[in-house]
């Protein structure tokens, strides 16, 4: 499933990744005026518009006798999207894992566990309500499809360009960094006035010892 994935955010296979990319939008941006179980009723409509008639031509070729009963859709009929048991329970376990994970890291963070990790929470919820009321989760899951299909291709097009921009960047951040620390270096109160005030009292105490 992981290397699916990847094949398919790295468009290795134009075809297939552009089905996929269009559908997500495509579909997205319906739920926007229609409620998603329109959306998904109108998908499985539109599919069967095409099934339908395809099949029911084979049909007929074969009443003809000018088709030997190949169904246009055996492939997928065959290909077995089942799970096994095993698959099953890793599959439960790793969702029950992600759930128990995630609901002791919101009570950790809600008891104040931890000071800091708390403040940072309670920051986030606060951006986040900005957020909330500029836009909305769909639109937000929208721009989250666009840049993940759009930004590893960018990245395997650019690569070299990227990089040469990440160094100047760095560079740039580096140089900044020096001179500031240079700059503090430089309004600090020297040491020397306290080393050389230092061997006064020796001195001193030489000159008692002289007048007895």
């Amino acid at each position: 499933m992981a290397n699916k994935l990847v094949d398919l955010v790295y468009w290795r296979s134009v075809r297939r990744t552009g089905i996929v990319f269009t559908g997500l939008v495509i579909g997205l941006a319906s739920v926007f005026q229609l409620s998603a179980i329109t959306v998904l009723a109108h998908i499985c409509l539109g599919a069967m518009c095409v099934t339908f008639p395809l099949r029911l031509y084979y049909k007929l070729l074969e009443l003809l006798r000018w088709n030997p009963g190949v169904h246009p859709f055996q492939s997928f009929l065959d290909n077995d999207s089942s799970l096994t048991d095993k698959e099953t329970v890793m599959l439960v376990e790793e969702v029950v894992l992600l759930i128990a994970f995630a609901v002791t890291e919101i009570k950790r963070l809600i008891f104040i566990d931890s000071i800091i990790d708390s403040i940072k929470f309670v920051v986030l919820l606060y951006l986040l309500t900005y957020v909330g009321i500029l836009t909305t989760g769909l639109t937000l899951v929208i721009t989250a499809v666009i840049t993940i299909f759009s930004i590893p291709l960018l990245y395997k097009k650019q690569q070299v360009r990227i990089r040469r921009m990440v160094r100047a960047v760095k560079a740039f951040v580096r140089k900044i960094k020096n001179m500031c620390l240079s700059l503090c270096g430089s309004l600090r109160p020297s040491a020397a006035p306290e080393s050389a005030a230092k061997p006064a009292p020796a001195a001193a105490t030489k000159q008692k010892a002289k007048s007895k």
